[in-house]
């Protein structure tokens, strides 16, 4: 019996027309509902203050509302694993943080995700510095007094940070490996929890992220003791780096970046980067962002896993060297 062709290959055409207009039809008709933005740190902590800064302006840029979801836990990683398991339509983004991307990877119990390869890389956010910061009325004054302070024979000092492995987890490891202090690192659910400790008494410092350290340091409820980054802080001229007091070359930035669920059509990730763009160069945005010292740093979703990759293999040398351990 010969094949019918017409019946045979119109449901074939059919099928290939449906599949290749999916994109566009979804792209077409997006967004028609708020976004989701995941923070996985507590509110109040840097992530969740840099994302309340940029979700006004993302949300105008992109078309509706932007929702922040904060699904604190793990250092961010509980956050990424609900990123994983959402739709890539759109509608779910998450603002995560070096300490994701690049060092949670090589903590003794990794993760159970590839930052490498499991995620839809949409562009950087912000960079910024730590700032190492005690409570106002403290007796240490300066970088040395913390260092003598934890090199006392029955000297001891304790150091939070938004969570194990963080930079600013790192960055006291570092400052121990460097100066031959003690410390013991307490770990939180964000900055702001950690913050909230440091003011109660109940911990010596914190490396803090400037957007939850800035306005306590102006407001007169903490003292900073030094920058974590190469260079001193605009909004913050008058504090030396830890490098210019007796450590050079000392080194420990952040940054936050957007990233998606796995296999986000292209023409989605095209069109949230340039609204993620066009936010992080609105002058009223950058202005925001440069008072709490965070810095705009906009790419391509190219740029973004160039940078993931580097920073991915720098702090996973790091932890190596210091032997660095879960907590």
């Amino acid at each position: 019996m010969p094949y019918d062709f017409p019946k045979l290959i119109c449901p074939l055409v059919a099928a290939v027309l449906l599949t290749s207009t999916a994109g566009y039809s979804q792209t077409a008709t997006y967004p028609n509902k708020p976004i989701r933005l995941i923070v996985g740190f507590a509110p109040g902590g840097g992530a969740d203050s840099a994302a309340r800064i940029l979700g006004p302006k993302l949300g105008e840029k992109i078309g509706q509302p932007i929702v922040i979801d904060n699904r604190p836990g793990a250092g961010g990683n509980l956050a990424s694993e609900q990123l994983l398991k959402a739709d890539p339509d759109g509608y779910t983004v998450m603002l995560t943080t070096v300490g994701s991307m690049a060092i949670n990877p090589h903590m003794p119990n990794g993760t159970s995700f590839n930052p490498l390869v499991d995620f839809t890389l949409l562009s950087q956010g912000v960079t910024f510095s730590n700032i190492l910061v005690v409570k106002a009325d403290s007796p240490i004054k300066n970088l040395s007094d913390f260092v003598s302070a934890g090199k006392t024979k029955d000297g001891f000092v304790t150091f939070g940070s938004s969570g194990n492995g963080s930079t600013g987890h790192l960055a006291g490891e570092l400052l121990k490996a460097r100066s031959g202090m003690k410390g013991e690192h307490i770990n939180y659910k964000g900055g702001g929890p950690a913050m909230t400790d440091l003011l109660g008494g109940n911990i010596t410092a914190i490396f803090a992220s400037t957007p939850t350290a800035v306005p306590l340091i102006e407001g007169g409820k903490i003292k900073p003791l030094a920058v974590t980054s190469l260079k001193r802080l605009p909004g913050l001229p008058n504090v030396p780096t830890v490098a210019e007091q007796g450590y050079p070359g000392y080194q420990a930035l952040n940054w936050y970046a957007f990233i998606a669920p796995p296999k986000m059509n292209q023409s989605l990730v095209t069109r949230i980067n340039a609204a993620i763009v066009a936010t992080l160069k609105d002058p009223g945005t950058v202005e925001r962002l440069r008072k709490v010292d965070l810095e705009p740093a906009p790419s391509t979703p190219q740029e973004l896993a160039s940078t993931v990759k580097s920073e991915y293999e720098l702090w996973g040398k790091i932890i190596k060297n210091i032997h660095l351990q879960d907590q």
